[in-house]
């Protein structure tokens, strides 16, 4: 496995809160915690920008991506309305999260509970090549449903 030296900082306020971790030897993707002062609700179909008290420097060529924790999908309805949210390798702002519920009960987030994970990951720069049609392929234009 590759490995990739990554600078973090943690926001003011926010030291006392871990540095994003894998929580299991082969995990792809780090947790990430919430940077709140106090407890909040998040009420059924609402969304929250949660704060995570830190802010990374990404070298050029990667970005972060920003999933939902399976636990809390499952036990919680709770995701990620942008899934998965973006971090440019220019964006040198603290990470938030927009945790959305969709469960069916009011979902309360501590100081410190584990809400998101993120997960780092090499990107290309893409040239556009304009052509009149594009090369053929045995699936071509079958879209949703296409296999059955």
């Amino acid at each position: 496995m590759e490995h990739l030296s990554v600078k973090i900082l943690k926001t003011e306020g926010n030291e006392d809160l871990p540095i994003p971790q894998y929580m299991s030897d082969h995990a792809s993707g780090f947790d990430l915690y919430a940077a709140i002062p106090r407890e909040l609700h998040l009420p059924p179909g609402e969304r929250l920008l949660i704060p995570t008290g830190i802010a990374i420097a990404l070298p050029v060529g990667f970005e972060a991506q920003i999933r939902p924790r399976s636990g809390l999908a499952i036990n919680h309805g709770i995701g990620i309305l942008n899934a998965p949210g973006t971090i440019d390798a220019d964006y040198r702002g603290e990470i938030k999260v927009i945790l959305m519920n969709w469960g069916k009960e009011p979902f309360l987030i501590r100081r410190g509970d584990r809400i998101a994970q993120m997960i780092v990951q090499k990107v290309c720069k893409v040239t556009w090549e304009i052509m009149d049609c594009l090369p053929l392929t045995p699936r071509n234009d079958g879209g949703f449903g296409h296999s059955g």
